[in-house]
């Protein structure tokens, strides 16, 4: 009977009410409503038999549309291709009590559901993973860089291969938790207000059953896995990003009936006293002098991240001016997997000479006959000499005042009520 309703030819998309476009998104999120709707320990006593058949349904349904080679299996071929008979089959089955009991903080008690999988090996659960923050420069970034380490984690022992006893040793069943690994307690979320939440048995580590002194394994201690060190190897690309995740895998602490989680490594980009980076673009400061502002220049005047000079040629009579932005194609941030780079651009900053840089009066003359002159003279019928602070600060304008315009800010007596009125311009 299971096999014959395993291939028959049913739509999977019907029994999860979607579409055959659906999204993994939107077949996850169906899938949580049936499971929930449809769970035998929700229905009435008299209705639990069919509400059994049809979460066996959605399980398979979820079980086939979720994995993406099986969703196109069955798109091209229909259940023929999950049929034992006919060389198909799926493997494994759905751990829904985990499922259930993220979503709904409900579990079936047992692990693996009955029905779809029925008679085939429980697939093992990974093992969590182990997140990691990694500081890495602007250099490493630009050039890439492997880097090896050293890590001591968790083993399965060699000795009892995981099972935490002598060899011909029986374990016995957890009382604690009745050899279910999972104990249910009660948390306060609230005043007053308290959850049932479950967690592993502190006393058999979760595994149900547990081991007298006697019968441990020597090597472990009972504890199942040993500890060892490993040199691993974290290859950062030419042109990561911060923000980016890095994953060894497997090499997680192992744990029994589990296959091992990674070890994942986000990189955390530091600051860099020269460059500023936006995606695969870098800008830095120009320094130039005044003279060179206006006379230009031909020199190295940056060092890379790689260590190159960067040489830049500016023609004579073509002024630069203070923020003036250069931009060097292919001089940014290497992008991965490719031989192309981004931008580089520079920002203009001009030193201007300290106050009585020259005593020479003939100097002075002849800046002021090759400079451009001043304005034309302002008439008035009153003249005031005043005193002037040259090291003024504009936020010192209208201080105290509450006047939006202080600060250097203004109004714009012409902008358009319609478009909101007046508008205090930013510093």
């Amino acid at each position: 009977m299971e096999i014959a309703r395993a291939t028959e030819e049913i739509d999977l998309y019907a029994i999860l009410g979607i579409s055959k476009s659906a999204t993994k998104s939107e077949i996850k999120k169906a899938y949580h409503k049936a499971a929930l709707q449809h769970h035998p320990d929700k229905a009435p006593e008299d209705q639990r038999e069919a509400a059994d058949i049809k979460f066996k349904d959605v399980s398979r349904a979820y079980e086939i549309l979720h994995d993406e080679e099986k969703r196109h299996l069955y798109d091209t071929h229909g259940m023929a291709a999950f049929d034992p008979s006919k060389g198909g089959g799926m493997g494994g089955g759905v751990d829904l009590d985990d499922i259930l009991q993220q979503m709904f903080g409900m579990g079936m008690g047992g692990g693996m559901p009955p029905g779809f999988g029925d008679g085939q090996p429980r697939k093992p659960k990974k093992g969590p993973n182990e997140e990691q923050r990694y500081e890495v420069t602007l250099e490493e970034l630009y050039k890439g860089k492997t880097v090896k380490f050293a890590s001591t984690k968790n083993i399965i022992c060699s000795h009892c291969k995981g099972t935490g006893g002598k060899e011909k040793a029986k374990p016995e069943t957890c009382q604690k938790c009745k050899g279910q690994g999972i104990t249910v307690g009660l948390r306060s979320v609230g005043p007053g207000l308290v959850t049932q939440e479950r967690m592993i048995c502190d006393h058999c580590s979760g595994s149900g059953k547990f081991f007298k002194d006697k019968d441990k394994c020597k090597k472990c201690k009972g504890k199942q896995t040993t500890s060892e060190k490993k040199v691993l190897e974290l290859y950062i690309p030419r042109g990561a990003r911060e923000g980016e995740r890095i994953t060894l895998e497997g090499e997680a602490d192992q744990v029994p009936d589990q296959i091992p989680g990674d070890i994942v490594f986000t990189l955390v980009e530091e600051d860099h006293e020269v460059f500023q980076r936006a995606g695969d673009d870098l800008s830095a400061e120009l320094n130039i002098t005044l003279a060179e502002a206006l006379t230009g220049f031909s020199r190295v005047v940056l060092k890379h991240l790689d260590g190159r000079g960067i040489h830049l040629s500016h023609p004579q009579g073509k002024v630069l001016t203070p923020g003036q932005i250069l931009k060097v194609e292919g001089e940014g941030m290497p992008l991965k997997k490719s031989d192309m780079k981004g931008a580089l651009f520079l920002i203009v900053k001009i030193e201007f000479p300290e106050n009585g840089w020259t005593q020479d009066e003939a100097t002075y003359e002849t800046l002021k006959k090759i400079l451009p002159g001043p304005e034309p003279p302002i008439t008035a019928t009153d003249v005031d000499d005043v005193e002037y602070d040259s090291d003024a600060d504009i936020e010192e304008f209208g201080a105290n005042s509450g006047d939006p315009r202080a600060g250097g800010g203004w109004v714009d007596e012409d902008a358009d009520e319609g478009e909101g009125g007046a508008q205090c311009a930013q510093q």
